[in-house]
């Protein structure tokens, strides 16, 4: 049983950032912003504020889109004009202010939205494939998406880096691309969501050339030690997909990853624990064929996370939901306090 978290609370260089800590805020969006403007208000100060306060070592933001088709729930904030930016401005000045470090989550939920979400235009995807269920705090089904074209591709990818620009503009120090959980550029990776026969189609290779090319923008604009990618099998419209084959699909991504130089990069899972293949979890997979930095997300607790940095598994360790209910969670672990339970109603209505 881990009973010292020395692995945990250890200062790093990660990229570009001297991390006070190896832990991370994971990214958990909250929709409080302005649902007309995609503006943050001093509540979001605060927010990040006291997290920053707690020793994080590193925050990412929940995901902030890059344009308005890229919307996909009410109250999401925005990173595309000049208001979204200067709203920013003030989180990233109290999180310094603090001594953290804070990277913008960057996002484009494709066809996981609704023509009210996206200013009366059909969401936008790789295929014209309507995703399973309903909007999340939307309650409406997801709409059948408008198949982009190469036009469209070149446009958002061009969103993608004006987005980590203006993310630099605002404060931050970097970026994370969402890459994961069946938003647009999982839809590019995905057979289930990609049935294109032009370069953006084919096998999972070739399938993964959006995500590539999102990626050589982005670092093109802010520079390789900002930028973090997320990936997962995970898809919100289909909990239960897993890869086929899982090292296989790690092996492709790996080899995609290392095509565009990125060197941070952040595989999501629901279940850290969870054996994929071999007996080796998602984490011990990608760690076998990838020796950059990578950041672990899934459930972990203290004690889990600290195994994994301690057994190179992992860099960075990220945690959610005990962020949101305890902004002073990392107090609790050095003062040996038992956090407050996460409770997913009362969170939902209250910045804390």
């Amino acid at each position: 049983m881990v009973t010292t978290f020395d692995k945990l609370f250890e200062p790093v260089r990660i990229g570009a950032w001297n991390l006070r800590t190896r832990t991370v805020m994971a990214p958990m969006t909250r929709c409080f912003a302005d649902d007309k403007t995609g503006v943050v208000g001093p509540h979001v100060v605060e927010y990040y504020r006291k997290r920053a306060v707690d020793g994080i070592g590193l925050i990412i933001t929940e995901g902030i889109v890059i344009s308005p088709r890229a919307k996909g729930n009410p109250g999401v904030p925005g990173l595309y004009t000049k208001e979204q930016v200067e709203s920013w401005k003030p989180v990233t000045e109290a999180v310094h202010k603090e001594g953290g470090t804070i990277i913008a989550q960057i996002w484009h939920v494709g066809r996981a939205s609704h023509h009210e979400l996206t200013g009366g235009l059909p969401p936008q995807s790789a295929s014209a494939i309507r995703a399973e269920g309903f909007v999340p705090r939307f309650r409406k089904p997801y709409d059948t998406p408008e198949e982009m074209t190469q036009e469209d591709i070149r446009e958002v990818v061009a969103q993608y880096a004006q987005a980590a620009k203006n993310a630099i503009e605002a404060g931050f120090d970097g970026v994370e691309i969402h890459g994961a959980h069946g938003y647009l550029i999982d839809q590019f990776n995905s057979d289930v969501s990609n049935r294109r026969s032009d370069a953006y189609g084919g096998d999972l290779a070739q399938r993964l050339t959006f995500m590539k090319e999102v990626l050589t923008a982005v670092i093109d604009s802010v520079g390789v030690d900002r930028t973090l990618i997320r990936f997962s099998a995970l898809k919100i419209d289909n909990l239960d997909y897993m890869w086929e084959d899982p090292e296989k699909a790690i092996q492709t991504f790996v080899d995609a990853f290392r095509e565009t130089g990125v060197t941070m990069i952040h595989p999501s899972t629901m279940d850290f624990g969870q054996v994929l293949a071999d007996g080796q979890t998602m984490h011990q997979l990608v760690r076998k064929h990838w020796d950059g930095i990578m950041v672990g997300v899934g459930g972990l607790d203290t004690e889990t996370a600290e195994t994994a940095l301690r057994e190179g598994i992992i860099d960075l360790a990220a945690f959610g939901r005990p962020l949101i209910a305890n902004p002073d969670y990392l107090s609790k672990v050095k003062k040996g306090e038992p956090p407050l339970p996460y409770n997913a109603k009362q969170q939902l209505a209250t910045l804390v």
